[in-house]
């Protein structure tokens, strides 16, 4: 299974690095616009150009990891060299109409728009798919291809919005939950190295624990809640501070 990853951004070159762990180095290629941006995939064995029609003709799937602004002028020029590849697109926002609308005459076995997060560098993304079109085996492709960078779950156009803000935009979220328990913990006294790993790794344990045992969030937080206890009333006053309002009120800013 060869790979191109057109756009060595963040998210393109998180993905490169992810499916490093599950492929061999030499069937991902990556491109960019620049020489140095391509160096450190080069010297982990992978594929490295800037040359996109170079990395399509070799691929079976193809990733669009380019900003949603530059997909039109970045894929045109691609889809004549694209017969029979699945096209993956990482572009937000882009309806499935108007993909179907800038592919309409290639040849394409599968199109489908994916959003991943950045944990999928170490392989631990949650993915959201979207069959924009395709067939059973080419979803079962692109489904096998991001379960191996983590999780992936198959959802409806309508759902990507949401699925974007959980989990996409979720790691900055997550991320300044742990910066300000780090802050609030170095208040209280710890050094801010011992601040930082107590938060990431409880925020770690907490999401494993609830993973683990398949149950609703508040099940486990009733069990670290005594009545009368410092947990209640942490939690109070986050409440009266404004927090799952501020959480729910930040998700919803994509509608």
């Amino acid at each position: 299974m060869k790979i191109a990853i057109i756009g060595a951004g963040n998210m393109g070159g998180a993905t490169a690095l992810g499916l490093k762990r599950c492929l061999p180095e030499d069937e991902i290629t990556v491109t960019a616009r620049h020489a140095g941006t391509l160096e450190k995939y080069s010297k982990a064995g992978m594929k490295a150009t800037l040359d996109n029609s170079e990395a399509v003709r070799d691929a079976d799937v193809v990733i669009m990891a380019v900003k949603p602004w530059l997909l039109h002028e970045v894929l045109s020029p691609l889809l004549p060299l694209m017969d029979g590849r699945i096209l993956v697109s990482f572009a937000a926002g882009i309806p499935a109409a108007t993909l179907k609308e800038w592919t309409e005459g290639a040849r394409l076995s599968g199109v489908y728009t994916v959003i991943p997060n950045l944990a999928i560098e170490i392989g631990e993304s949650m993915t959201f798919i979207n069959e924009v079109s395709g067939n059973e085996e080419s979803l079962a492709i692109v489904k096998g291809l991001f379960d191996s960078t983590g999780k992936s779950m198959v959802v409806d156009e309508k759902q990507l919005g949401a699925g974007m803000m959980v989990a996409s935009c979720g790691t900055a979220f997550a991320l300044r939950y742990v910066r300000a328990t780090m802050e609030g913990g170095i208040e209280l006294g710890l050094y801010p190295k011992q601040a930082l790993e107590a938060a990431l790794q409880t925020v770690k344990g907490a999401a494993d624990l609830a993973d683990a045992h398949g149950t609703h969030p508040e099940q486990e937080i009733d069990r670290v809640t005594t009545p009368g206890g410092i947990t209640i009333r942490g939690l109070n006053a986050m409440e009266e501070a404004g927090f799952s309002n501020a959480v729910i009120q930040g998700l919803k800013i994509w509608k």
